[in-house]
């Protein structure tokens, strides 16, 4: 039985779980959930709403297997199918991209969200500290780059994780600085990941419909 992941035209975490099935070649349908820029996800779709209690997605259904919340549906993935790993191999290396995901999410994002209700004033300090934790979040980033192609040594969920928060944040105004040059030489390589491209193509031509601006480092990404 072919799994569903329950996800949405803008879904950031929905993305993050898309690309990890689609760098294992596992066979799935894709269900775009309600959504437009004045209602965002309302109504709420009833299968989302009867799985997660947060209502939200994604949600990823594998027979009777039901889970949300895109880091467990990386762990389930990474379960089910160890090849290619996504994963590191050693428990050192696999805690460190354990880390870097949890930074991405919880630390790196949460600055997001908040400039998210603050378009309208940029100046406004709330806005200026929220860029400001966001900033501080990408230079312990680019630390941990190191000399590495990718965040935690191999390509990994890590990499998958920041890049899809990292384009939120661009689109918010969270941009990488000239400082960060790791970083920015990274998230090129990324977007030429054909699952990021199969991806974060359609999104921002989601967003070119809307008559929204996609960000600048972003746009020569298309499906391919």
């Amino acid at each position: 039985m072919t799994m569903t992941l329950y996800s949405g035209p803008l879904s950031m975490f929905g993305a993050k779980a898309e690309i990890a099935l689609r760098e294992k070649a596992m066979p799935f349908d894709l269900v775009l959930v309600p959504f437009d820029m004045q209602r965002l996800y309302e109504p709420k779709h009833p299968e989302v709403g009867r799985i997660n209690p947060k209502r939200q997605v994604p949600v990823l259904v594998d027979g009777a297997v039901e889970i949300f919340d895109s880091t467990q549906i990386f762990e389930y993935l990474e379960h089910l199918q160890p090849h290619p790993p996504l994963w590191p191999a050693s428990p050192a290396e696999r805690a460190r991209a354990r880390l870097i995901e949890h930074l991405s999410d919880e630390v790196y994002f949460p600055p997001v969200i908040r400039l998210m209700g603050l378009q309208d004033r940029p100046e406004d300090p709330m806005a200026v500290a929220a860029r400001d934790a966001a900033r501080a979040a990408c230079h312990r980033f680019e630390q941990l780059i190191g000399g590495g192609d990718y965040l935690a040594g191999a390509y990994s969920y890590a990499d998958i994780a920041f890049f899809m928060a990292q384009l939120f944040g661009e689109r918010m105004g969270a941009r990488l600085e000239p400082d960060t040059p790791r970083l920015m030489a990274w998230r090129q390589r990324m977007g030429l990941r054909h699952a990021v491209r199969a991806v974060v193509g359609p999104m921002l031509d989601y967003l070119r419909g809307q008559g929204r601006p996609i960000p600048q480092p972003f746009e020569a990404i298309t499906a391919d």
